[in-house]
C-alpha cells in the first residue's frame, strides 16, 4: 500500500480546506479584504456533523444527520458545499461501490435531490473511493466515474468527456479555462475540478494552485480539487508550509475554520475507527464526540482493529 487509508482520509478533509483557504487567500490578495465575503456557516460545520452521525450509529442516516443541522444549512449559499459536506460518507464506504452510490444519494435528498448536486456528489465521491482503494487509474478514471452516474440528464457527464478529450491533446490550463470557463456553473467547477486534479495527479501543490487561477469560482474549484488531490497523495502529499499556514489563523472566522479543520481531521480516526471494526467503542463515543474529539490514551487502550465486519459485539 503506497499510503495508509488513516493518511487518505486526512488528506481528503484537510486537502478540501485547505484547498479553498489558499483560494480564498488568492482572492483577498486580487481583491483586498474589504471586499472578500467569507460565509459565516461554512461546508465543514455540515460535515463535521455528518461525521458525528457515522460515528455515533456506525453506519449513514440521512434523518439522523438532518435533524443534527440547523435549517439554514439546507440553503446552500454555495452548491459546492453540497458535495464537501458529503465527503465522511464516500470515506466511509470507500470500499463497497454500491453502498457508496446509495449513501450518497441519500445524502443529498437533504437538497432537495438537486441534479447536478447529485452527480457532483457521486462523481467526487468515486473518484475518492477509487484512491482510497489504490484502483485509481488516470486515463480510465473519467469513463469510470461516468459510468458510475448512470443514467442521467444533467450535462456533467458531456462536460467530464470533455476534459478527457482535452487531457488526451495535452489542452494547457488556458484553454481548459476558456472551454469550462463561459458560464458559471456546478458542472464547469466539477469539470475545471477533475482536470487539475489530473492534470497535475502526483502534485497536490500544483494542482491546487492552478485550481485557484480562476479568481472568481477558485473557492469551490480549489476545495474539490484538494480533497480530490488529497485522497490520493494522502496527508503527506500535503506541503507542510499550507499546514503551518491553516494552523496561523489571525481573525475570529479564521479562527472558526481553523477549529472546523482541526476537529474533521481528529474525527477522521473516529471514522476509519468504527469503518475498520473497533470493538466496543460505543459506550466510550463521549470521549471520541467531544470539544476536542480526541480519542484519549485510556480509550485507545480499549481498541481493537481488523477488517471490516470481523470484529463482532459478544
Amino acid at each position: 500500500m503506497r499510503y495508509s487509508v488513516v493518511s487518505r482520509f486526512k488528506g481528503t478533509l484537510l486537502g478540501a480546506i485547505i484547498g479553498e483557504k489558499i483560494a480564498y487567500s488568492h482572492r483577498k490578495q486580487l481583491q483586498g479584504a474589504g471586499t472578500l465575503k467569507i460565509p459565516s456557516l461554512h461546508w465543514s460545520d455540515m460535515a463535521i456533523l455528518c461525521a458525528e452521525s457515522l460515528i455515533s450509529l456506525g453506519r449513514f442516516d440521512a434523518e439522523h444527520w438532518r435533524q443534527r443541522q440547523q435549517q439554514e444549512f439546507t440553503n446552500l449559499e454555495n452548491s459546492y458545499w453540497a458535495i464537501l459536506a458529503t465527503l465522511p460518507v464516500a470515506l466511509f464506504f470507500h470500499e463497497n461501490t454500491t453502498k457508496l452510490r446509495h449513501n450518497l444519494l441519500l445524502a443529498t435528498e437533504i437538497w432537495q435531490n438537486d441534479p447536478l448536486v447529485r452527480d457532483g456528489t457521486l462523481a467526487v465521491g468515486y473518484a475518492i473511493a477509487q484512491s482510497l482503494t489504490e484502483k485509481l487509474s488516470p486515463i480510465d478514471l473519467i469513463s469510470q466515474t461516468i459510468s458510475f452516474l448512470g443514467e442521467t440528464q444533467t450535462n456533467l457527464p458531456q462536460k467530464l468527456l470533455e476534459v478527457h478529450h482535452l487531457l488526451e491533446h495535452g489542452a494547457g490550463l488556458e484553454r481548459v479555462q476558456a472551454e469550462f470557463g463561459k458560464e458559471e456553473k456546478l458542472s464547469n467547477i466539477i469539470a475545471m475540478a477533475f482536470y487539475c486534479f489530473l492534470s497535475t495527479i502526483e502534485d497536490f501543490r500544483l494542482g491546487v494552485l492552478r485550481a485557484i487561477q480562476d479568481s472568481y469560482r477558485s473557492p469551490a474549484i480549489g476545495a474539490i480539487t484538494g480533497a480530490l488531490s488529497g485522497a490520493y497523495n494522502s496527508a503527506v502529499g500535503i506541503p507542510v508550509t499550507w499546514q503551518v499556514m491553516l494552523m496561523q489563523q489571525r481573525s475570529a472566522k479564521d479562527s472558526k475554520q481553523l477549529a472546523n479543520a482541526s476537529k474533521m481531521v481528529e474525527l477522521s480516526d473516529a471514522i476509519i475507527a468504527v469503518w475498520s471494526g473497533v470493538y466496543n467503542i460505543a459506550p466510550h463515543l463521549d470521549e471520541v464526540i467531544e470539544e476536542s474529539s480526541v480519542m484519549k490514551p485510556r480509550l485507545m487502550s480499549l481498541q481493537a482493529t481488523a477488517a471490516p465486519r470481523v470484529i463482532r459485539s459478544r
